[in-house]
């Protein structure tokens, strides 16, 4: 599986309620919800993903609430993937299961900047800098993790593996 996007970059300690402010949590539509992704630190977010981003951070990128409006938003405001140095454990499951890719990656930060072409490959952890050339590898997202990510989530995917029993 690969994903092909610019980079749309943050730093360290990036937590939910940056990542989709608490009062946002009354809507349910993600749609709605995109339009308020990243608002309180990148005000035109959802104006520069819509043609799709990779969002790029730094250490513990999704740490605080459980809440899966925050990838839900991500996912709806036209984020790819995210890749960080590392990723809160709740914010990247949630993401898998809602089928948005995400990758852990030490050394992102200085591999990326804000708004370089990046092509990653999944299975492989293979991070591509189409603009500078550069390449890192990433924890490759697990063969059981990619089948959840391929079928559109974790709903999508048990519904998949009822139909075939």
């Amino acid at each position: 599986m690969m994903v092909e996007a610019r980079a749309v970059k943050f730093g360290d300690n990036v937590d939910t309620d940056v990542i989709l402010p608490g009062k946002y949590l009354v809507l349910t539509d993600p749609v709605e919800l995109a339009k308020h992704a990243m608002e309180g630190i990148l005000p035109d977010f959802a104006s520069k993903s819509a043609d799709g981003v990779v969002v790029v951070a730094g250490k513990n990128f999704g740490q605080g609430s459980s809440r899966e409006h925050a990838p839900i938003a991500l996912k709806a405001a036209g984020v790819r993937c995210v890749i960080a140095k590392s990723l809160a454990r709740i914010f990247y499951r949630n993401s898998i299961n809602i089928g948005l890719p995400a990758l852990e990656c030490p050394e992102i930060l200085t591999a990326v900047n804000d708004g370089d072409k990046l092509l990653v490959d999944l299975r492989r952890g293979e991070i591509r800098n189409v603009t500078t050339r550069a390449s890192v590898r990433a924890q490759p997202i697990p063969d059981n993790l990619l089948n959840i990510l391929n079928d559109g989530g974790i709903i999508e995917h048990l519904k998949r593996k009822r139909a075939h029993k």
